[in-house]
């Protein structure tokens, strides 16, 4: 992903100093709080929201499931329309193809759409490499770029900053990529949009090459789709002569017919809005209208490694609502930047470690990132079941990293810094294979708890330093069976 988050600390590590912040805090509990409240309403405006919950769902699982057959449809479909397709491997193939094509038409400037593929992959970075400047017209990455900043947010990328800080940010960094900000500029909404407009106007009319990612993808038309509340998208979508489009492989849905379904959902869970304000489409090229030459670029990075994973696939459903997010008592008060990745809260603490793997020490917490309360599963329009995954993949954490053949088998080779765990998993294994011991442990156990301590010691202590440690029963539960039904061995 994004090298702006290369070398990032552990989750706890990261989330610490987050959580000591007060401005961060304050910002992050009056936005997700705002957000969270106005999405329930909206959503409860839908008699049939449960049914087209399970619609989005089921939709996604069957495109997953022959994801194959529809990229291939999609691939012609946007042929024939007059666009080129082109199939990225990972993130160095997809960043070298748009640089190929940026330098084929001799730009040295792009303007973007928001897109959270071409921040997954460091597109910005690897133009920047190449001597290609990439504008962002997105006003909350704007934000994020003019301060040199890393995106917390899916829906609201600067949502860490409150007017006061982004008007700062603004009289002292516009000038530098273009445009100053006006003297005298204040934090009210009203002047911070006006000055932002002002900026990004002389970036589209000048502007020759746009670069988007995408919401969805129609297979059957070759039909893209980009949903925003702002109006820049449709500029970087419509003004310049070359567009290309970065895009995972995720996205597509067969059908017309199935976009309707997400286009009542997705709104209503990440702006709690009826419909977004501006729903872009296009398909291929038309002779005077829009760009004359458009590119797509189908992202894989390793979603196909993901989609191998029965449990872990569903977060392949995610279609970027942000509505997870505003739930989650973790993400309020953490933030974005301690996920480490373009992805925070719930759904990048299961997408993250499955796109790059639980290698790194990132990697590795994220799954740990989570109470497992489960608010995250009832407002997700598609279902995912976040907790289920995110207990997944810790066992994935703790079995080991990368899988590696044993003769005809294929097993995780064994993490490090797990190894009291295992142990503890190994001695739990052999005593319930083994009745007479695990008899005799409740029972002494049971006759020293007066000795038991209230917290466990050592590296262990951290568990119930949030915890209670569970009381021992005076009587084992063999004992009171067989005491109280008889027979041997506690049955009748």
């Amino acid at each position: 992903m994004s090298g702006t988050f290369v070398g990032m600390p552990a989750f706890p590590e990261a989330a610490h100093d987050a959580v000591a912040d007060p401005t961060l805090r304050r910002n992050l509990r009056h936005a997700t709080h705002t957000i969270r409240t106005r999405r329930a309403k909206a959503v409860g405006e839908l008699a049939d929201w449960a049914e087209l919950r399970e619609a989005g769902r089921r939709i996604k699982d069957h495109t997953l499931r022959h994801l194959d057959r529809y990229l291939v449809q999609l691939e012609e479909s946007v042929t024939a329309a007059g666009g080129t397709v082109h199939w990225a491997a990972d993130a160095d193939e997809a960043n070298r193809i748009v640089a190929r094509l940026v330098a084929e038409t001799g730009e040295s400037e792009v303007v973007k759409v928001k897109s959270m593929a071409t921040q997954e992959i460091g597109l910005n970075e690897a133009l920047e490499a190449g001597g290609v400047r990439a504008y962002e017209t997105d006003l909350a990455e704007l934000i994020v770029q003019l301060g040199k900043d890393r995106p917390s947010h899916i829906l609201v990328p600067a949502i860490h900053r409150n007017r006061a800080e982004i008007r700062d940010i603004f009289r002292t960094e516009m000038g530098a990529w273009g445009r100053p900000a006006p003297e005298g500029l204040t934090d009210t909404p009203a002047e911070l949009a006006e000055a932002a407009r002002l900026h990004l106007r002389e970036k589209f009319l000048r502007a020759r090459v746009g670069i988007s990612g995408a919401n969805f993808m129609v297979a059957e038309t070759g039909t893209l789709v980009v949903v925003e509340s702002e109006g820049n998208g449709r500029m970087c979508l419509t003004l310049p002569e070359t567009l290309i489009s970065v895009v995972g492989i995720e996205k597509v849905v067969p059908t017309w017919r199935d976009l309707e379904v997400f286009l009542q959902t997705l709104p209503r869970s990440s702006t709690a809005e009826r419909m977004n304000p501006y729903t872009s489409m296009w398909t291929g090229t038309t002779d005077g209208d829009g760009p004359r030459t458009f590119h797509l670029v189908l992202l894989d990075n390793g979603r196909t490694d993901t989609l191998a994973d029965r449990v872990g696939r569903q977060a392949l459903r995610c279609i970027r609502c942000s509505a997870c997010l505003n739930v989650c008592p973790v993400y309020e008060r953490a933030g974005g930047h301690a996920y480490g990745s373009v992805y925070p809260g719930p759904i990048g603490a299961i997408l993250s470690p499955q796109l790059r793997g639980t290698g790194s020490a990132i990697d590795a917490s994220l799954p740990y990132a989570s109470s497992l309360c489960g608010a995250c599963y009832e407002v997700c329009p598609v279902a995912i079941d976040i907790p289920e995954v995110l207990v997944h993949l810790r066992e994935r954490v703790v079995q080991g990293g990368p899988a590696v053949r044993q003769g005809n088998r294929v097993v995780l080779k064994p993490a490090k810094g797990h190894a009291a765990e295992r142990a503890a998993m190994r001695a739990a294994r052999w005593a319930f294979a083994h009745p007479g011991a695990l008899r005799a442990g409740q029972r002494l156990a049971s006759r020293t708890r007066r000795l038991h301590p209230r917290t466990l010691p050592g590296p262990v202590g951290a568990w119930t330093g949030s915890r209670d440690l569970p009381a021992v029963p005076a009587e084992p539960f063999r004992d009171w069976w067989q005491r109280t039904r008889g027979g041997k061995d506690g049955t009748r």
